[in-house]
């Protein structure tokens, strides 16, 4: 995690409007954006024919006073403008945090399609994320598990899984084309929130190398631009994740215990104030790892290294 970035003016990311990135994809961007969001929830429509898929429809904005799209309406009737008389066959969603899943009940209701994709997660959450409160209300007709097909006119999905940042955080390959949904799994613009208990390091970095060890051609996250050099890009988060755990183990060994603040101030100098709280959390994610490795302990809220 860095610091973050601007975010771009609406003529570069102009919300509800379809627009075409490849043949089989649109993406439709939500009015939400904030420092964990970026420029907002990228919902994205697969398929050019009578059938099409929803990839993450969002948070559950129907036009409300302050979330409007630039054209006055809700993000569900920018999706459904943005669908036109096609049908959809699937609203899939990559995992259920507020910003991702909510809008699959309105979309559902509108247009009678199943919602189907990760599975359902009721947790609380304590992080510092006001949007990444889980969407406890998400209810899918079908779940997907790793490697199954689901498929339309013209265009198969595959469901890869990749817990980590969530427990149940899936991607989708497009099977004829090489195009990755990422969700919130690999992002251009900043890495992803690990965030415990459902947050899991070890399987965020396992996960990372599943993704290092495809050969996607394209990714398309939830926030944020399209990676266009996959592999290059993950290999860098990969030792991104392992420089931060290098830097826990060493003010460790300095000696002395410290706490979550401690790690943050000395690991994150400059980083924006509003990010300070999930900082802590993915240094939190990486403690838990070392101590599930016996190299760390804590007491009373501090971590000291184990001899």
């Amino acid at each position: 995690m860095a610091q973050m970035p601007p975010i771009p003016d609406r003529e570069t990311w102009p919300t509800g409007l379809s627009e075409q990135l490849e043949p089989l994809v649109r993406r439709v961007l939500a009015p939400n954006p904030s420092p964990y969001t970026f420029t907002g929830t990228q919902t994205y429509i697969v398929g050019a024919g009578r059938e099409v898929a929803v990839i993450d429809p969002g948070p559950n904005d129907t036009g409300a006073a302050g979330h409007a799209d630039t054209n006055g309406a809700g993000h569900v009737d920018a999706i459904l403008k943005a669908v036109g008389d096609a049908r959809i066959v699937a609203i899939v969603c990559t995992h259920t945090h507020r910003d991702h899943s909510p809008a699959s009940r309105p979309l559902q209701a509108a247009t009678g399609a199943p919602i189907i994709g990760c599975a359902p997660l009721a947790l609380d959450d304590d992080g510092p994320r006001a949007d990444a409160a889980f969407d406890a209300d998400y209810a899918p007709d079908r779940v997907l598990a790793d490697g199954e097909r689901l498929s339309g006119d013209g265009w198969t999905l595959e469901a890869v899984a990749t817990p980590g940042h969530t427990s149940n955080h899936l991607c989708y390959s497009v099977v004829e084309s090489g195009a990755l949904f990422t969700g919130d799994h690999v992002m251009g613009w900043s890495t992803s929130v690990v965030s415990p208990p459902d947050g899991d390091m070890a399987d965020y970095m396992a996960s990372l190398q599943k993704l290092y060890d495809r050969e996607d051609r394209v990714l398309y996250p939830a926030h944020g631009p399209q990676i266009d050099n996959p592999r290059q890009l993950v290999r860098g988060m990969l030792g991104h994740r392992r420089q931060r755990e290098r830097q826990i183990v060493s003010l460790l060994e300095d000696g002395g215990s410290h706490a979550i603040p401690e790690f943050v101030s000395a690991m994150y100098k400059g980083l924006d104030q509003r990010l300070h709280g999930a900082a802590g959390r993915s240094v939190l994610a990486h403690l838990i790892d070392l101590e599930r490795q016996g190299r760390v302990a804590v007491e009373d809220e501090r971590w000291m290294i184990l001899p």
